[in-house]
């Protein structure tokens, strides 16, 4: 089968979301190209995993000249592929425009020792009615409004209405997809890579991040508007009584200046520790994992607090129940009373925090691996 992965800026889970496919469809003898911004492919080194990759400017606003460009770019490297798999609402609406989208081209069929067949011959009536099906995970929703809001339901029409299959990291999503007119819509499998062990002991961890003898709340976050990180410093303000939290926040982003002006305005027990390779030794060290975000999909880190067993109170939005299970204690966002009575039960009542950590280790072990999502994704291809 020929599989072409299109993708817009990314630094984080989609990009590596979109590796671990190209690596699983390439070790089952698919052939894959990846097409997305110069930069994508040089961080994430998609040629290495064997597939080509296909230099296209996806940017992550709206640009008349740029995307026009883009969608005659998708409409060439796409025309020999079965399948289109986009990731993201840009670059999937891109995709839908370049004309891709529910009508599907029959997949290349695999051997029994994973070679791709070559296709049989096409008449040229054929070629001109047979276009690749277009399938489209959206890792994301909006939560902002105003204009860009406004281009970001645009966006979502045009994927709803084009695309042949749409994947969703949350139910909340598909319920809006499905809402705009799509046909076909199915939960994304998005796993994350099994953590390595911590390297450090938890006390010298401890004793680097200042804490002493106070408990120790990690958050694992980009510094933007998503991850409601104000709510975060809310609960934070306190009151905590005699063992105050220190809450570490592992991550960089454009609102660092904004939430350390506050931290030092307001003397909050928060530490801004920038982006850290150090995250097994940082969950290892924490007693409490805090999510305070507005919305989440399937967060990767989150699945990997929970492989690492450690206990977790996070917001009740998006695809975090689901990704739960029931292993952790849920708030709604911006109920400081609610997330600081979840903290503190789990740090002072007598067997809270054992229960918690159980509870994190079963959900963990029993999350998705690599080849289930690799299994997933062939099944709605072939669909």
């Amino acid at each position: 089968m020929r599989v072409v992965f299109v993708l817009g800026t990314t630094s984080g889970g989609t990009g590596r979301h979109v590796l671990m496919l190209t690596e699983g469809l390439v070790r089952r003898g698919h052939q894959v190209v990846v097409a997305g911004p110069a930069a994508v492919g040089e961080a994430f080194g998609f040629g290495a995993a064997g597939a080509r990759f296909a230099p296209v400017a996806v940017s992550d606003r709206p640009h008349p000249a740029r995307d026009l460009a883009a969608v005659a770019a998708i409409r060439r490297i796409t025309r020999e592929a079965d399948v289109v798999h986009a990731h993201g609402l840009r670059a999937g609406a891109l995709a839908a425009l370049a004309g891709l989208g529910r009508s599907r081209r029959p997949a290349t069929r695999t051997s029994a020792t994973n070679q791709a067949a070559r296709p049989a011959p096409r008449t040229s009536a054929t070629k001109r009615a047979a276009r690749p099906a277009l399938v489209v995970t959206l890792h994301n929703a909006l939560t902002a409004g105003g204009f860009v809001g406004a281009v970001h339901g645009v966006l979502e029409r045009i994927v709803a209405r084009g695309a042949g299959r749409v994947l969703v990291v949350s139910p909340d999503l598909g319920e809006r997809m499905t809402a705009l007119g799509a046909r076909d819509v199915r939960p994304a499998v998005v796993p994350a890579p099994v953590p390595r062990p911590p390297s450090r002991a938890a006390a010298r961890v401890r004793e680097e991040l200042g804490a002493g003898d106070r408990p120790v709340v990690l958050t694992v976050a980009r510094l933007a508007q998503q991850k409601g990180l104000e709510f975060l410093l809310d609960v934070a303000a306190g009151p905590w009584g005699a063992r105050e939290p220190m809450f570490a926040i592992a991550g960089e982003g454009p609102l660092r200046r904004e939430l350390q002006e506050r931290v030092k305005k307001e003397r909050l027990p928060v530490r801004l520790l920038g982006n850290r390779d150090d995250v097994p030794d940082l969950l290892a060290a924490a007693d409490v994992v805090f999510w305070p975000s507005r919305w989440e999909g399937q967060p990767l880190s989150l699945s990997e607090a929970l492989m690492a067993g450690r206990p977790v109170v996070a917001t009740a939005v998006g695809g975090i129940p689901d990704l739960l299970g029931g292993a952790g204690a849920l708030v709604p966002y911006g109920d400081v009373g609610a997330a600081r009575a979840a903290v503190r039960a789990i740090l002072e009542e007598p067997g809270a925090a054992e229960r918690h950590a159980r509870a994190a280790a079963e959900r963990g072990a029993a999350l998705p691996r690599d080849d289930d999502a690799v299994d997933a994704v062939l099944r709605v291809y072939n669909a």
